[in-house]
């Protein structure tokens, strides 16, 4: 992709976040993760080319949906800060994460990690959380930080510029074996 199309890359966010959201059925307080690799979204390989202003579109759409619903992101910075998250310091103390020091930029953290630093009202670093939901843009393997029963979301949208997009939900664990009775609102 040589010219970003950051109208399309908007509408496309907001529709996997749309979706993500009406499946997973979250609540305020609730934390999504989002793993975005910029380079992928312009159609280079993971890691090789920080695109700022690919975060930034995606960065326009995300944050002001999940503030209007009280929801709590963690933005997944990139292997060479092992995969730690930048998040809202409010946010790192309500779920007790350990802060860590790490400013991430766009060649140690990416341009994701950047841009979420950089609008977020009070970021830290934490090495890592349990998300409710997440969303995985470009292969960046956002499954360590969800909570431990991930659920596969459908998307309408496979991809977010040339970056393949995943999605996934969670739900609490099954205990108890053939005779318990499950609580179908929680599925």
């Amino acid at each position: 992709m040589s010219c970003i199309d950051i109208i399309t890359i908007k509408e496309d966010i907001k529709t996997v976040l749309s979706e993500l959201l009406d499946c997973a059925k979250l609540s305020e307080g609730s934390l999504v993760v989002l793993g975005c690799s910029s380079s992928e979204i312009t159609g280079q390989r993971i890691g090789t080319c920080s695109s700022m202003e690919a975060a930034e579109a995606v960065y326009d759409v995300i944050l002001p949906e999940l503030a209007k619903r009280g929801i709590y992101l963690a933005a997944q910075c990139c292997e060479h800060l092992n995969r730690a998250l930048v998040i809202e310091r409010k946010a790192a103390k309500l779920f007790g994460y350990e802060i860590v020091n790490a400013i991430p930029h766009a060649h140690a953290g990416g341009a994701s990690a950047t841009t979420a630093y950089s609008r977020f009202e009070d970021a830290v670093v934490v090495e890592n959380v349990r998300a409710d939901a997440g969303i995985d843009i470009g292969g960046t393997l956002i499954g360590m930080h969800l909570k431990p029963t991930a659920v596969p979301v459908k998307l309408s949208k496979r991809t977010i510029g040339e970056a393949v997009v995943l999605a996934a939900r969670t739900r609490p664990k099954f205990i108890g074996g053939e005779r318990a009775i499950y609580n179908n609102e929680l599925l």
